[in-house]
């Protein structure tokens, strides 16, 4: 599992934002670490860092962010046995806890503002058994519990290369993973007229 890259996050064909990322393992652990840069159309840029633990099995132990933009925010949670301890902290605020209780200690973390968090979805789905399967996930920036489905929709041909499709969804958003032997190369999603290129 262990990979780093860089993502172009593009939005019309406009670039609005890359992201760096490194998933290594460590002491029996999985570390995925991102470093983003958001730069909205006419906005001024955020800078946001992360940083994830996973145990062997994939399952979340550790997640934390920080974004530095015209005001600075972090937050930390913490995973255990399908509970989790969030606590946020915004510039010129008080620091804000907030706890969930979910059916199963196999969340997914999906940060709004880093992609290789589904390069790792794409290693929890078991490809084995392949249909349709369902995650509980947490999205850090809204503290925002829900499920996702995930399911192989065959592989397609892009730019001469062959790769695997995995569709996300959630009731809001549909997302197209493309691989290439495992490896996550492009994202889209239409309804935003979003692509994200591995570089």
């Amino acid at each position: 599992m262990a990979e780093k890259g860089r993502f172009r996050v593009l939005v019309g064909g406009v670039e609005v934002g890359s992201e760096e990322f490194q998933i290594s393992a460590i002491g029996g652990e999985w570390v995925a670490q991102g470093k983003a840069e958001v730069r909205p159309p006419g906005g001024a840029a955020t800078q946001v860092n992360c940083r994830l633990r996973l145990n062997a099995e994939g399952m979340p132990l550790h997640y934390e962010w920080s974004a530095r933009a015209e005001k600075k925010a972090s937050a930390t949670l913490e995973f255990q046995d399908g509970a989790v301890r969030a606590q946020v902290q915004l510039e010129g605020a008080e620091p804000h806890q907030q706890g969930f209780i979910f059916p199963s200690p196999r969340i997914v973390v999906l940060d709004n503002n880093f992609y290789h968090h589904y390069a790792i979805l794409a290693r929890l789905y078991d490809w084995k058994a392949r249909g349709l399967q369902t995650f509980p996930v947490l999205i850090p920036q809204e503290l925002t519990p829900g499920s996702i489905s995930i399911e192989s929709v065959g592989a397609q041909e892009v730019k001469g290369a062959k790769l695997e499709i995995l569709r996300v969804k959630s009731p809001d958003l549909e997302i197209d993973l493309y691989l290439n032997g495992g490896r996550m190369v492009r994202i889209t999603v239409p309804s935003a007229n979003a692509e994200i290129i591995r570089e």
